[in-house]
């Protein structure tokens, strides 16, 4: 057997040439009117925040923060001694902004510009001499709070490991690969060679690992160079309206395309939404009825994947790692029809240590694959006769807002449930599951008349103003929409806004039992874009209202915790509100003025014990629970390896996990029925609180309940 070496020398990376990218860029200057520009956020986004927290030298040390880990979000290229230089503007940010200065982040940039040009160089260098992976050493690839190198030696040492990690995973990635693609492993890959076996790309990748890093960079630097003068605004003002809460925001005549495609559902062509996180551009959220979610396949795009390349139609990947958003969405987006070939680093392990390869057909939104669905299945009882249940998936709560009820095109989320509902009344069903998972939110209106279905009067959420608390009841709606029986409501991490004030409202009522991980995502505010003047002067999206339940508790990044918790994947990632830098707090507010109507909470130890004994005999929950702890174990890692067999390894392993995850996948699409393990146990849950409440309706009206509303808002009883 011939040994294999572990020096793995460069092959034509010098082949490109510096001169193309070592021309000095010419020096940015400002526009005149960016001075009018952020004197005028200056006096509006304090006074139109909801916090109306005035713009001084307690937001400007978070400004300056945030503007230098907007350029080196992971404190590698900035030296010590460059924050130093900056440190003199850390409390002064608030009175340039009222003053019309400009100058500071044009400084920063300048330096930030020079810096990557240098890194660049030694990054070209370092590739050309190879490495050997046999050294017992670390890296560390979560350096967000950590500090920035303090001389170059330090930091020529950082980027030594840096390099040389990418090069082993790139290296590791196509030894497993051509394993796969020869049999001698289970092919059940997530990289290129894996789905070239499936013919839907070419084998074997055009370029080296030296190569493909090599243009990496490089393009990082011609991006950098390429900034133009708004581009510098944009991050500056971004910093500052971040200062406030993650969700506020700066946006310049061109970011207005960014926004309007964040809003709209047919977003790049391929059904996701879209920002951009450590230059990656990251999947926010996949849209229901789109491409990206009709997609069935084992290899497919989710929440917080980061895709670094984007191929058009059989032609060559290009890494769009550091490009700017809005030019990475149109490499995306494209006409209907075309295909989109995108490489990934998948949410499940974000140190990039495995890549996904995923090709979609560009095509529209429907409308229908976003509707609410229902269907009727049946559990096994012990004496063997069945129980019929109902289930109804929600993707987002759609609701036509320029039409009427009875006018052609109307379209509401409420109404396509209580069709279904309608259904299951007339087929008898015991109860309900209603799945919110991955449902991001969407018409507060259709939020609040949902609820309705599920509870006949009395207020759904509060919504709280700076100046105000507006509390938003029931709508009076047809008593034949109602459904009486019992309730489960699945959540997950990226249940949110919406999702939250329905979850919320039914659990206070007492009228719903929630599953799933162990809280929603936890977004309790509202944005409102304002804007600044005329079209130059940009728009500003900053955050004017906050949700909270009933009960008086904010959602704001606790958001709605289960009654029971069955973690999905999602719940072991950094997902939700509270993992955010800058999130607003929990607060909490005057309860308002509501009755239970049931209180289902009384059957929760029970139904846990019998779920527990259930699932502790479930092999394919045993199966789930490995690849859920596996997820949580990557995440919570800061550090890989850079030694060749332990780095192999742990690749390995990782797509046996990718394996399981694909088994996972499979069994939940069985039959064409589309259960999960955590749907499964659900039904199970809900069937058992079925036998447990006798299968009573549930009184939903609470005008009986007069005296005892009486009492709680006079005091006293009433004759």
């Amino acid at each position: 057997m011939k040994k294999v070496s572990h020096v793995w020398p460069a092959v034509l990376v010098l082949g490109m040439s510096l001169a193309a990218v070592s021309a000095a860029p010419v020096q940015l200057v400002p526009q005149p009117h960016y001075g009018d520009v952020v004197r005028k956020m200056a006096r509006v986004l304090p006074a139109a925040h909801l916090s109306q927290r005035p713009l001084d030298d307690g937001i400007s040390p978070i400004a300056w923060t945030n503007l230098l880990n907007a350029l080196d979000f992971d404190r590698s290229y900035f030296l010590q001694s460059d924050v130093a230089a900056f440190t003199n503007m850390q409390f002064q940010i608030d009175d340039a902004m009222k003053s019309g200065d400009i100058a500071f982040p044009y400084e920063v940039y300048r330096v930030f510009r020079e810096r990557v040009g240098q890194r660049y160089v030694f990054v070209t260098n370092l590739l050309a001499k190879g490495f050997t992976f046999t050294n017992d050493e670390t890296y560390t690839w979560k350096r967000r709070d950590m500090p920035w190198p303090a001389s170059q030696k330090e930091q020529d040492e950082l980027w030594r490991k840096r390099i040389k990690n990418e090069v082993l995973t790139q290296v590791i990635g196509r030894e497993l690969d051509q394993a796969a693609a020869s049999n001698i492993v289970v092919a059940a890959a997530v990289t290129n060679a894996a789905q070239a076996a499936k013919g839907s790309v070419t084998n074997a990748p055009p370029d080296t690992p030296e190569e493909n890093i090599a243009k990496r960079y490089k393009q990082l630097l011609i991006v950098i160079q390429d900034m133009d003068e708004e581009a510098v605004l944009q991050r500056y003002l971004s910093a500052v309206a971040t200062a406030y809460d993650p969700h506020s925001d700066y946006m310049s005549p061109m970011r207005k395309e960014d926004f309007d495609i964040d809003m709209n559902l047919s977003l790049c062509g391929i059904g996701a939404q879209l920002r951009s996180e450590d230059g990656m551009a990251m999947i926010m959220e996949v849209i229901a009825g789109g491409p990206a979610d009709r997609d069935k396949r084992k290899i497919r795009l989710e929440r917080n994947d980061k895709i670094i390349g984007v191929g058009q139609g059989d032609g060559p990947i290009e890494d769009i790692v550091h490009l700017p958003l809005n030019k990475a969405v149109r490499k995306i987006r494209g006409e209907k029809g075309t295909k989109v070939v995108l490489k990934v680093i998948p949410a499940s392990d974000p140190s990039g240590a495995t890549t996904k390869q995923v090709d979609l057909i560009r095509d529209e939104v429907k409308l229908e694959e976003q509707a609410a669905t229902g269907r009727v299945t049946r559990v096994t009882l012990a004496d063997g006769s069945a129980r019929k249940l109902g289930v109804v998936r929600l993707p987002t709560f759609y609701g036509t807002m320029d039409k009427r009820p009875n006018q052609p095109g109307f379209r509401s989320a409420t109404l396509d449930v209580a069709k279904q509902i309608a259904a299951f009344n007339s087929e008898n069903v015991s109860g309900l599951v209603l799945d919110l998972r991955n449902n991001g939110g969407g018409s507060l209106r259709e939020a609040v008349s949902l609820a309705g279905l599920f509870v006949r009067s009395g207020p759904v959420v509060q919504v709280r103003e700076p100046r105000q608390i507006v509390v938003l009841p029931v709508p009076n709606m047809d008593p034949a929409m109602a459904f009486r029986k019992p309730v489960v409501v699945l959540i997950n991490r990226t249940s949110a806004s919406a999702s939250e004030i329905v979850a919320g409202a039914l659990q206070d009522y007492g009228r719903a039992v929630l599953i799933g991980d162990s809280q929603s995502h936890g977004k309790g505010t509202v944005q409102t874009v304002m804007p600044l003047g005329s079209e130059k002067f940009g728009s500003m999206k900053v955050t004017t209202a906050s949700f909270y339940r009933i009960n008086g508790s904010s959602t704001q990044r606790k958001g709605v915790g289960a009654d029971i918790v069955i973690p999905s994947i999602l719940d072991g990632m950094d997902i939700g509100e509270d993992k955010l830098p800058g999130a607003l707090p929990w607060t909490q507010v005057e309860s308002a003025l509501y009755i239970p109507v049931s209180d289902v909470a009384k059957f929760v130890p029970q139904l846990k014990e019998k779920s527990a004994k259930r699932l502790a005999a479930n092999s394919r929950y045993a199966r789930y629970c490995t690849l859920v702890r596996h997820v949580q174990e990557v995440n919570a890692k800061s550090e890989v390896s850079l030694e060749i067999n332990a780095r192999r390894k742990i690749m390995k392993a990782e797509r046996e996990m990718r394996k399981l995850e694909d088994e996972e996948m499979e069994s939940a699409q069985k039959g064409g029925e589309e259960d999960d393990v955590v749907l499964d146990e659900a039904l199970n849950i809900l069937s058992d609180m079925v036998t447990l409440s006798g299968g009573a309706d549930i009184p939903m009206e609470t005008e009986g309940d007069l005296r005892t509303r009486m009492m709680r808002i006079f005091g006293r009883d009433m004759p």
